[in-house]
């Protein structure tokens, strides 16, 4: 009984350290790490919007119309 005792006592030390641990090399290297993230972000959304706007620019251009209307009318006035 005893020995079980000592190994959770053991296991509760080294998941304890493990945490302090972690924690602490994330906040050594938060900086990094969030510039990392953001240079990924940035990187995707750019490739997103750059494979996204020749269809949206297609979509807003409006079509050449088939045929056209009649002359404009010239506006004439009084002679002089």
């Amino acid at each position: 009984m005893q020995s079980l005792i000592n190994t959770i006592a053991l296991l509760s030390g080294l998941v304890s350290l493990s945490v302090v641990g972690g924690s602490f090399y994330l906040y050594i290297n938060k900086d990094t790490l969030i510039e990392d993230a953001r240079v990924k972000v940035t990187t995707e959304v750019a490739t997103a919007v750059r494979e996204a706007l020749p269809a949206l620019v297609e979509s807003l251009t409006p079509d050449m119309p088939d045929t056209t209307g009649p002359d404009i009318p010239t506006i004439t006035g009084p002679k002089i």
